[in-house]
């Protein structure tokens, strides 16, 4: 039967009738009834005239508008503006109904298909299942690809990228991309890269985090290499070994006293090989490693200089030593800045602290009463709570180049 579209659009299709077309359009996505009175709290007169001409009827008076829909059925109908009804009224005016649990379902199900490549790819990897089924769950994947249409080719990219993870021996990122994806640049950035890094924080128990740091060393767990020579760490008198390259360097440059410098590159391919047991000191700054060289030699402890934040580099020579049941004593500045390049260091390795408690602050402040005042935001001292105490109540900065004599002495003493 067919619709009379002008004078529908006269009836219904106006601006003062567009919130019962809405309501009703609503109850109809919702697989609802249209057996029911609809009521609009603080209708104004444009809209009470518009439903008693729908109606009829002279508009009643009172702050709301009721329309018995059953009512205007009945007129559609009757008049033969639209013969099959309401429901049909409605479509023609808006356009076809789907109602929302029928959509919803097909949404899911095409959510389900977009990840149908990743769950095979994890189905074989045990520890990926708890990340794939938040993975699934929550919305990341829904923020990065809005569509599951978008979503389907990036996660059949992850799925094969993930079975290739981790990778031994070791590689560029980018050419891992270029082989994996036909793109090198694929995980530099963007939602592949977001999500590659989140399942191998997974596989390689590396801790969540931002900064370009963090991301690195999260490649590197992976065998993936932003960078294989710029990340380094400085090196005095370590323990090497005749089996590897990286070993045999620090051998020949121990014998002389000279400080070495270890690249990524070397410490992933060719890294040496520690013996077991030892004691290695750690400190934050060059002044003390280049103060040790001058004074002691060959015949300084082990030492380990960061140069600041612990590179990547820095973080897996010091794990190659602990794994061998090394000993780590750590100095850094007694500043809010050193204090969380301790706290960092510490989430990675373990180490105990070299003068660097509470009670070695306070005899530094003793010896230095007029040092600079402390910057940035407080920080915690898990390794001894009160130095964050003393830091707090008495605002100064102690660097690690003031209490450079008593480092000093410590090494020396320690030299055979």
């Amino acid at each position: 039967m067919t619709t009379d579209l002008p004078r529908l659009r006269r009836l219904l299709g106006a601006p003062e009738t567009a919130w019962l077309i809405d309501r009703i359009r609503r109850r109809l996505e919702a697989g609802q009834p249209l057996d029911t009175t609809l009521t609009r709290g603080g209708a104004d007169e444009a809209e009470r005239a518009a439903v008693a001409r729908l109606l009829g009827r002279a508009p009643r008076p009172g702050r709301s508008l009721s329309v018995p829909l059953p009512a205007v059925d009945g007129v559609l109908r009757d008049s033969g503006v639209c013969p099959d009804g309401l429901a049909a009224a409605v479509v023609a005016l808006t356009g076809p109904v789907t109602l929302r649990r029928e959509a919803a379902d097909e949404l899911s199900r095409a959510w389900d298909d977009a990840f149908a490549a990743l769950a095979d790819a994890v189905a074989d990897r045990p520890e990926l299942v708890d990340w794939y089924r938040e993975l699934h769950a929550t919305g990341l994947v829904r923020r990065l690809a809005r569509t599951p249409e978008e979503a389907a080719p990036l996660l059949a990219t992850l799925a094969r990228i993930l079975p290739r993870l981790p990778l031994s021996p070791p590689q560029s990122l980018s050419t891992f991309a270029a082989r994996t994806t036909g793109d090198a640049h694929a995980l530099d950035h963007g939602p592949l890269a977001t999500l590659t890094l989140d399942a191998v924080r997974t596989l390689t128990g590396t801790p969540p985090g931002t900064g370009a740091d963090r991301r690195r060393d999260t490649w590197a767990a992976a065998g993936l290499l932003l960078d294989e020579l710029s990340s380094q760490v400085l090196v005095l008198n370590l323990p090497g070994d005749g089996h590897t390259a990286a070993g045999r360097a620090l051998a020949a440059l121990a014998a002389v006293g000279q400080p070495a410098v270890l690249t990524l590159r070397q410490l992933l391919r060719d890294a040496p090989q520690p013996p077991r047991g030892g004691v290695a000191y750690v400190c934050e700054n060059p002044a003390v490693m280049l103060a040790a060289a001058d004074l002691l030699g060959a015949r300084c402890p082990p030492l380990v200089c960061l140069q600041g934040q612990p590179s990547t580099a820095a973080l897996r020579l010091l794990r190659l030593y602990t794994d061998a049941g090394w000993t780590l004593r750590y100095h850094g500045d007694f500043d809010w800045g050193g204090v969380r390049i301790a706290t960092r260091l510490l989430t990675r390795v373990p180490w105990t602290p070299w003068r660097y408690t509470a009670d070695d602050y306070l005899a530094a402040l003793t010896a230095h009463p007029h040092t600079g005042p402390l910057a940035g935001s407080a920080a915690e001292t898990p390794w001894d709570p009160a130095l964050a105490t003393e830091l707090s109540r008495a605002g100064r900065r102690i660097e690690e180049e003031l209490v450079l004599a008593a480092l000093l002495d410590d090494l020396g003493d320690l030299a055979p």
